[in-house]
């Protein structure tokens, strides 16, 4: 009996120290929260393009050593090699530099791109480059989760292109920065030391992305409004794009059960999109039907859009039209200045263009009728 008491005890004494070992074991295995290897802080930089974002990942070396000694004029060619380099971890052979430190620098795209020119499909990809002293490789990696260049196999690039390096005002630390932003492109550039690189990212079809996310959005709530109809087609007609599309959301604008409004904006949205498809009888009809209900502003934009499409003669008829119904204010003598001006009576437009003169309601309206005013006597378009 006192044996099998010892054999018993002893057996609960080995679980439990079992189970202790077990917990010890997983706490060990835990990882603490250590500064970055090198003082190599983690970054990140974020930029749209329209509705397009894209976002670098990166880790930030210094010029100046962790031992405190500056780097100046040793980082290009020496502490980052030209060309492929031995990194001395991972399997056998030469590799491309991470473009950063530590980690693996990311660039994720929410929708396709071109960089450089060259398509680049949505997704995060790792960066890598070759760099060299006028010339630098730019690769994009399918492989995004690595540990730097360690492991890098060219097998799995998406694309690589070539770019020129450009001398920089000195910069401390490794920098992704974002410039020359256009709506539909931005250049990016790794600045670090007096070097940087640039590469332009641009969207081809950023006005097909706008249409597509539109039309998603006008399956919720956004298409209980008829403004957002019309506002849709109006995207696609100044656009020129999916004017099919347009007009089917035009429609919708105007007669959709508990949603479409009978109105200057929506009528008038679509009388354009018809002209712009050659159906100018049925524009014509519509813009009829449309110009009685525009208030002063809307019909006065109205022909502010036909002289910009070279029609001066309607643009003048619309004019005068809303001057008859709003007579001797700035606006309507403004637009009466620029639709005679526009047919190129500028005995007529200079008229109307000194009493707006009269009338301009604040010093910059003021100033620019003045320059028109110049223009005119100096039988000049002011609408050029």
């Amino acid at each position: 009996m006192k044996r099998f008491l010892t054999t018993v005890l002893s057996t609960a004494v080995l679980i439990v120290f079992g189970l202790f070992l077990d917990t010890a074991t997983s706490f060990a295995q835990g990882k603490l929260t250590q500064p970055p290897s090198g003082s190599n802080q983690k970054a990140s930089v974020t930029q749209y393009i329209g509705l397009v974002k894209i976002t670098i990942d990166y880790n930030s070396p210094n010029v100046t050593s962790p031992q405190g000694e500056d780097r100046t004029g040793k980082i290009w060619g020496k502490l980052v090699p030209y060309g492929l380099a031995d990194l001395g971890f991972g399997p056998a052979g030469l590799r491309p530099w991470r473009s950063g430190a530590n980690e693996n620098t990311t660039l994720t795209f929410s929708h396709d791109v071109t960089i450089e020119g060259q398509k680049l499909a949505a997704g995060t990809y790792g960066f890598h480059t070759i760099p060299g002293e006028a010339e630098w490789t730019l690769i994009f990696s399918k492989n995004s989760t690595a540990w730097g260049s360690y492991f890098y196999k060219e097998s799995e690039d998406a694309l690589r292109v070539k770019v020129k390096s450009q001398p920089a005002e000195f910069h401390q630390w490794l920098s992704y920065e974002f410039s020359e932003r256009r709506p539909d492109r931005a250049t990016v550039a790794l600045v670090w030391e007096k070097l940087k690189v640039p590469f332009t990212i641009t969207i081809p079809n950023i006005g097909q992305y706008y249409v597509d996310q539109m039309s998603r959005e006008l399956q919720n709530e956004q298409g209980f409004v008829s403004e957002n109809w019309a506002a849709a087609a109006n995207y696609c007609l100044q656009n020129n794009i999916n004017l099919d599309q347009a007009t089917q959301w035009a429609e919708y604008a105007i007669s959709a059960p508990f949603v479409g409004e009978k109105k200057f904006a929506t009528l008038s949205t679509k009388a354009q999109i018809l002209a712009k498809l050659g159906k100018a009888k049925e524009a014509t009809d519509l813009m009829t039907q449309a110009l009685p209900m525009g208030n002063m502003q809307e019909v006065h934009g109205y022909g502010r859009q036909l002289l910009t499409q070279k029609r001066t003669q309607e643009a003048l008829d619309v004019f005068n039209m809303n001057a008859k119904k709003n007579p001797d204010v700035f606006t309507t003598n403004m637009g009466l200045a620029r639709g005679y001006s526009g047919v190129g009576d500028y005995k007529q437009a200079l008229k109307y263009a000194k009493k707006a003169l009269a009338q301009a309601p604040d010093p910059q309206n003021k100033s620019f009728v003045e320059e028109g005013i110049k223009k005119l006597e100096a039988g000049k378009d002011i609408n050029g």
